[in-house]
């Protein structure tokens, strides 16, 4: 492959609803471009896009892939992201590094969630984007319908560029309106505009030509003088107000069948802007924020937006430079590490094949192998100019799963794996649950967190297991009691003696407190760290359900002690069968976390979430509509909500959307705590048995 320089490069993110066919449209780029020999399929796995054994084991892209197009002299970075929602935080991570979006709708189908999605994250970016009807040749395509659908969708004016040339069976090509010219199959052969379309062409001609007209005064007076521009002027026009987003320039296609591939390819060299047109970005420089632009003499800035572990190739980083130049065996700084990185060889990716390249320009995306401290997010620059690139937002996890290892030499590997994993992906995490003690991980959801322990396996040989995470709750007590163990053991020599009378009380403010309360030398001072450790180890247990003790105040009051007997020991069992009586005896009671939530849903779908809400012991907040979407607040039990995601996508058709965080805890309702002890006890007596 040859340098590429900032001017002559295209980063172009495909985004869409799962089954749109990006895939399938990036397979024919290649084909039709003559980077390929032949078309491959998703469903026989032979795609370039989709060579990880999941993606063609489950025929859909889980992940991110660059696919290069040497085009015209031109460079074009196409970045092929997953449809399906349980992956956008791949979808985020390559719009962040495109300058343009191809967004694809079905002919059929029409706008669908995962498009509206990616959507809203075009606009949260600021991307210029093209709408792309794809599937032209399908049995119901319908043109006309799938645009007067987005357009009610989008906040931003649609203008057609291509008609169709014919639909269903009878898509042979693209009527450009561009150059007023007919394009048959892939584009390669030109033609006249047949007769019965040629109304419908001049019609769509003149709105193109305004359009083009309203992206810069000069042309519009022009325009209005004239009444008409010329093929060069519409182009230069249709840039302006593509960049501005000020419109969004419809064109149509068939990946599968290669129809209207090079007038798009076209298009994205001739309307897309290159990375020398797109805003300074601003970074964080040693003075404060500094704008940087595209440029190879500027200081470098490479933005580090993908990290992949492969079993043969070790860690592979994807970086995309905003200033200056990379070059292959250089050290280079990684700011946010605050380390010096050694460089090998740069590469260049198409799927899972590498070219080696000697150098990255300005705007160009390229990889590298076996960085050691560098990760997703980061920024690789000069050491004398340090600079940070911003990060995007990613949404929080939600839908958690407990994690085991299936054998015991697969549990001292677990935590370097899930850290591993989640590294390489924003929207996966992992933490360790003091209360239940489980490792749990936090994903998009079910098809997330599979790949995930899939990945576990195939990658680094670590088999997992997942259940469903317990509920964190807590054990208090709601009255003041009291009790007393005595602990005496005689054996052949020395014997164990210790009593302790100690008093229980809630404690509203704080976890734990611990109050010698003992005078006379009932007990000496020295043995109330024992007392103390003995207590501390029964709240991390708990006593009634399992689960860990808060908000107690505990008094030792009185007690005996032998001159010979006692020991530390004595008092620790002492202590903590005292406080087990007292505890019970105090109107024990279970704590649950009860948790802020906010669903945002379209207004049809209002009524069936309140409704599902009630059945799950909410208390709504509040509500309100913003956009044509409700917003609902509301305290809801974690209980409830564990596997409220996969719930509100069904609900909602994957529209609704919810976040939530720890508000506070609350005395769980009796009938239900009946339940959690009961459960407790049977699983306690299950363990007995085995």
């Amino acid at each position: 492959m040859k340098e590429y320089t900032t001017e002559t490069i295209r980063n172009i993110a495909l985004a869409s609803h799962s089954g749109a066919g990006k895939t399938m449209l990036t397979e024919a780029f290649l084909h039709c471009a003559g980077a390929t020999t032949r078309l491959g399929k998703t469903e026989d796995g032979t795609t370039v896009s989709d060579y990880d054994e999941e993606e063609i084991r489950r025929k859909i892209s889980l992940s991110t892939s660059i696919i290069p197009i040497e085009y015209k002299n031109c460079k074009i970075n196409f970045l092929d992201t997953p449809g399906y929602t349980d992956f956008i935080g791949e979808v985020i991570s390559a719009l962040r590094v495109a300058d343009t979006v191809i967004l694809l709708v079905d002919s059929v189908s029409g706008l669908e969630v995962g498009t509206e999605v990616a959507w809203e994250y075009c606009d949260k970016f600021k991307l210029p984007r093209f709408l792309v009807i794809n599937k032209m040749e399908r049995e119901n395509a319908n043109f006309r319908k799938v645009i007067d659908a987005v357009q009610e969708f989008s906040q931003v004016r649609l203008v057609p560029v291509q008609l169709p040339w014919g639909e269903k069976q009878n898509f042979k090509g693209v009527i450009d309106l561009l150059t007023m010219k007919a394009f048959s199959g892939e584009g390669k052969n030109l033609a006249e505009i047949p007769e019965d379309l040629k109304g419908a062409a001049d019609d769509a001609h003149v709105v193109l030509v305004e359009a083009a007209a309203e992206g810069e005064d000069e042309l519009l007076e022009k325009y209005l003088e004239n009444g008409t521009l010329s093929p060069e002027e519409i182009t230069r026009g249709m840039r302006k107000s593509i960049s501005s987003g000020n419109i969004v320039p419809v064109f149509v296609a068939s990946g599968a069948a290669e129809i209207g591939i090079l007038p798009l390819l076209d298009a994205a060299i001739g309307l897309a802007p290159s990375p020398a047109e797109i805003a300074p970005v601003v970074a964080d420089g040693k003075d404060g924020p500094e704008e940087i632009s595209a440029k190879d003499g500027g200081p470098l800035a490479a933005y580090v937006w993908k990290t992949t572990a492969d079993p043969f190739v070790g860690k592979q980083t994807y970086f995309r430079v905003y200033s200056g130049m990379m070059n292959s065996d250089t050290r280079v700084w990684n700011q946010n590490k605050q380390t010096e990185e050694r460089l090998g060889t740069l590469h260049v990716s198409r799927g899972k094949e590498v070219i080696s390249v000697k150098t990255i320009h300005a705007g160009d995306i390229g990889t590298v192998a076996k960085l050691n401290e560098t990760s997703t997010c980061d920024t690789l620059g000069d050491r004398g100019h340090p600079l940070t690139l911003p990060v995007p937002e990613y949404p929080t996890a939600l839908y958690r799963v407990a994690i085991n290892p299936k054998t015991q030499a697969d549990s001292t590997k677990i935590s370097p794996t899930l850290t591993r994993l989640s590294e390489e992906d924003m929207t996966l995490s992992w933490y360790q649950e003091p209360a239940t003690n489980q490792t749990i991980m936090q994903g998009m959801g079910d098809q997330h967190i599979d790949v995930a322990i899939r990945r576990a396996e195939t990658k680094f040989q670590v088999a997992l297991v997942t259940l469903e995470p317990k509920v964190p709750y807590t054990e208090s007590i709601t009255k003041k009691s009291q009790a007393m163990y005595r602990h005496k053991k005689q054996t052949g020599g020395a014997g164990q003696f210790g009593e302790v009378h100690l008093r229980v009380e809630p404690l509203p403010e704080g976890d734990f407190e611990f109050v010698n309360d003992v005078f006379g030398g009932a007990i000496s001072s020295s043995y109330m760290p024992a007392i103390e450790k003995g207590i501390r180890a029964v709240m991390k247990e708990g006593i009634v359900a399992g689960y860990p003790v808060r908000g107690v105040r505990v008094s030792v009051f009185d007690g005996k002690e032998h001159p010979v007997d006692s020991k530390p020991i004595a008092f620790e069992v002492a202590g903590r069968e005292a406080f087990k009586l007292a505890f019970k005896d105090a109107s024990p009671v279970l704590y649950e976390p009860i948790m802020n939530v906010k669903v945002i849903v379209p207004e049809a779908n209002m009524g069936d979430v309140l409704g599902d809400l009630n059945t799950r012991r909410a208390r709504v907040q509040g509500m309100e509509t913003e956009r044509g979407r409700s917003v609902v607040t509301a305290q809801v039990p974690l209980a409830e909500m564990l596997r409220y995601t996969t719930q509100l996508r069904s609900i909602t058709g994957g529209r609704g959307l919810f976040t939530m965080e720890l508000d506070h805890y609350e005395v769980v309702p009796a009938h239900i705590a009946q339940e959690i002890i009961a459960a407790k006890q049977k699983e306690n007596t299950n363990k007995k048995e085995e």
